[in-house]
């Protein structure tokens, strides 16, 4: 038996005066599921995530939480919750925490007064491994414990879904990654729902049981984030979602022609003709001319233009003719520029009919 959506988004319209922002958006989420919602800016995220708790109204559809209807704006029906009456709980961009209310204070805010609310918040602070800090006032705290008052702010009333909006921006790059893993760890423990908006494709990729990537209002694909790397339904997901170069090519049957030769092709449109060729840096391998490691037959010939060291790998681009590849390589394999080596594509590319 499927179990009901915790969140069903069905058909809603958004404008501000003109300028259309959501154009018919459908999306479920369903019980303990962590669903990114990616997109770059501008694609309607942050409004959709808004509609979501009921802090603006849609033009039109319907918004379901836990089967109730929240927000509704049809022919003959006009329903409109208050965020507080929606059973969501948000994590915003900056945290928001009061600064004259200590841990307990924030956590606490909004729960009915009394000694069951007491037991709550301290249960909470134990999830997000604050057990202890309830005296603290915000700017006693780190940016990464903030953000852990914040989501355990969210999670006190137990809501049905938790939505945050680009929670880590603000933090720095090496406590992010920390502090993102310590949060998604915290909602998976507490068997929450919940929606992250964010343009980092990293770490929709990282953290999320699924993805719907926005693309100009609508939600262009939804799926596991494997299958959206792996298999793209448009280029501009394809793009959009990792790093990746694109050639121009001729396609017959499951075989596109492109300056990187001949490669096979594995999804997207197989139909003969012109087709956009996305080659993923991965999917690169190269060696020096001279390097007594032969070369396979179909590789070509190209030239080293940069290079960027990462520690754990890094990443060499190639001129081949008019184009230029990347290639992700071993850190210690890194060519200078200038170097001439032989270029070759290791695995079946996509491939996209090209727009007429």
């Amino acid at each position: 038996m499927t179990t009901p959506p915790v969140l069903t988004v069905l058909d809603v319209h958004k404008s501000f005066g003109a300028h259309h922002v959501l154009d018919g958006i459908h999306l479920s989420v369903h019980p303990g599921d962590i669903v990114a919602v990616l997109g770059p800016s501008g694609c309607g995220k942050t409004t959709l995530l808004r509609l979501i708790a009921g802090f603006d109204q849609l033009d039109s559809g319907t918004i379901t939480i836990d089967g109730r209807v929240v927000a509704q704006r049809a022919t003959g029906s006009t329903v409109s919750l208050p965020p507080e009456r929606r059973r969501v709980g948000v994590v915003p961009q900056e945290g928001a925490l009061f600064p004259h209310l200590d841990v307990a204070g924030n956590v606490g805010f909004g729960l009915p007064r009394g000694a069951q609310s007491a037991e709550r918040v301290a249960e909470v602070l134990g999830l997000v491994g604050l057990d202890g800090h309830q005296l603290q006032r915000p700017h006693e705290l780190s940016g990464g414990q903030q953000q852990r008052v914040a989501l355990a702010r969210a999670l006190a009333p137990n809501p049905s879904l938790v939505l945050l909006d680009e929670p880590f921006s603000s933090l720095d790059a090496a406590m992010r990654n920390q502090v993102r893993d310590e949060v998604f760890d915290v909602l998976r423990a507490a068997g929450a729902t919940a929606i992250l908006v964010t343009h980092d494709q990293q770490e929709a990729l990282s953290v999320a049981d699924h993805v719907a990537v926005m693309m100009s209002g609508r939600v262009a694909q939804f799926g596991e984030p494997a299958e959206l790397y792996a298999a793209p339904s448009t280029l501009q997901v394809a793009t959009f979602v990792g790093e990746a170069v694109v050639l121009a090519g001729t396609a017959q049957g499951q075989v596109a022609q492109c300056a990187l030769g001949k490669l096979a092709t594995r999804v997207g449109d197989p139909a003969d003709g012109p087709v956009q060729v996305v080659v993923r840096p991965e999917q690169v391998s190269i060696s020096s001319v001279g390097d007594e490691r032969p070369a396979p037959a179909n590789a070509v010939t190209g030239t080293v233009v940069s290079r960027s060291y990462f520690g754990h790998d890094g990443l060499v681009r190639v001129a081949v003719g008019d184009v230029v590849v990347a290639c992700r390589t071993a850190a210690g394999e890194l060519p200078p520029r200038g170097t001439e080596v032989h270029v070759w594509v290791t695995s079946p590319v996509m491939a996209f009919r090209a727009a007429d």
